[in-house]
């Protein structure tokens, strides 16, 4: 809208958070009413893309949270190498360099221990499928009264997985992240 926002205070990223995941929850619901996740449920998926790409980061240039691929990407144009063997300008690939790299080592342990209790919460959130699948495989009559059919229930919770996958580590990261310093020379 113009105006940048400052995230280095905790709360305003923290009200992103709260704001990205209510915003897929609306979607969501939305898509159920719509087309019963028919096509709106890939949409959602390209809408995490899109949240990781603009807020979040992570996995993507872009947003509050620093690449986790460790490195930089070379920006230095490089001409095609059959033209570049014909102009005798052909260098062969440099070895990398370590100050290349991003993260130092205490956003590489954020990284690392924002993974793992993300990946807790996701491998948690499968065990409901699989209870739902075993129920099924012991009493099959059981589904036979609800509206929801159990395709439509497996699509719903794996998209949420998926959702979550591709955006709880940097929310993790972003929720908890203490209140960053801010530049004195501005007010």
């Amino acid at each position: 809208m113009g105006r940048r926002v400052d995230m280095a205070v905790r709360a305003r990223r923290r009200t992103l958070v709260v704001l990205i995941y209510v915003a897929f929850a609306v979607l969501f619901t939305a898509a159920w009413f719509i087309d019963r996740w028919h096509t709106t449920g890939t949409y959602l998926y390209w809408g995490a893309m899109l949240a990781c790409r603009l807020f979040l980061g992570g996995y993507y240039r872009g947003g509050l949270v620093k690449p986790f691929n460790d490195r930089v990407r070379r920006e230095r144009p490089t001409p095609h190498p059959f033209l570049a063997l014909g102009l005798r300008i052909y260098q062969p690939a440099q070895p990398d360099d370590d100050r290349l790299l991003l993260n130092d080592e205490r956003e590489l342990q954020q990284r690392n221990l924002a993974h793992y209790k993300a990946y807790q919460v996701i491998g948690m959130a499968l065990l409901v499928p699989w209870f739902i699948a075993y129920l099924r495989m012991l009493r099959p009559q059981w589904w036979s009264g609800m509206t929801v059919s159990l395709d439509q229930l497996f699509y719903a919770l794996t998209l949420i997985i998926l959702l979550l996958v591709f955006t709880l580590p940097q929310a993790i990261l972003l929720w908890t992240e203490p209140d960053m310093e801010t530049d004195f020379r501005n007010p």
